[in-house]
């Protein structure tokens, strides 16, 4: 019997993390923050701007997520991301022009309720993130 789940996680670019024994991820659903642990329930769901924690045992990876949706069918994770970076590798000034144009754009007249909240969500996220 396995010990863990699979995960993948792929965005535009490439595949960008395939890991087994997986032990949990908790991922920023629209709903809240969601943790998934072997022979979870079947799930899709979309997610919202965030940091996604990684558990491999002992082991915690941190990565922020822009928007994408989540699968959990069968022991295996998907993830399709448009945006993912390892916040351990992250360029502060990086962060401070994303957060920078999030602020620009959210004080736009004609945007839809939900990209303001999406744009709401990741402001807070990289503001956080650039503080510390």
């Amino acid at each position: 019997m396995s010990e863990g789940f699979k995960l993948e996680i792929v965005n535009p670019e490439s595949s960008f993390l395939s890991k087994e024994k997986i032990s949990e991820v908790v991922v920023p659903a629209y709903e809240g923050d969601m943790g998934i642990l072997k022979d979870h329930i079947s799930i899709i769901s979309f997610l919202r701007p965030g940091l996604m924690r990684v558990f491999e045992g002992t082991n915690e990876e941190i990565y922020y997520v822009d928007d994408g949706i989540v699968e959990f069918k069968n022991n295996c994770l998907s993830i399709l991301t448009s945006n993912i970076f390892d916040i351990k590798k992250m360029d502060k000034n990086d962060a401070k022009d994303a957060l920078s144009k999030a602020e620009q754009d959210s004080q736009k007249n004609d945007i839809s309720d939900q990209k303001k909240y999406l744009l709401e969500q990741k402001i807070e996220v990289l503001r956080n993130l650039t503080l510390n």
